[in-house]
């Protein structure tokens, strides 16, 4: 796997991902929604950490500078 996503772009979701955790853990998402949330945050932390984002690839985004 070739990194594809830059160092803003992780910043990013490591935000998303700290919000998304927030917002679940003082109960303001509950439910379904709140487990698909940290579903989606649990992704973006995974992404971040390997710098590779699947879903870039069939569309040829790479916003790694090289």
């Amino acid at each position: 796997m070739k990194k594809n996503m830059g160092t803003t772009d992780k910043m990013i979701r490591i935000v998303i991902a700290i919000v998304l955790g927030i917002l679940y853990y003082t109960g303001t998402i509950t439910g379904t929604l709140a487990l698909v949330a940290l579903g989606l945050a649990a992704i973006f932390v995974l992404t971040s950490l390997i710098s590779f984002c699947p879903l870039y690839l069939p569309f040829g985004i790479n916003t790694c500078k090289k």
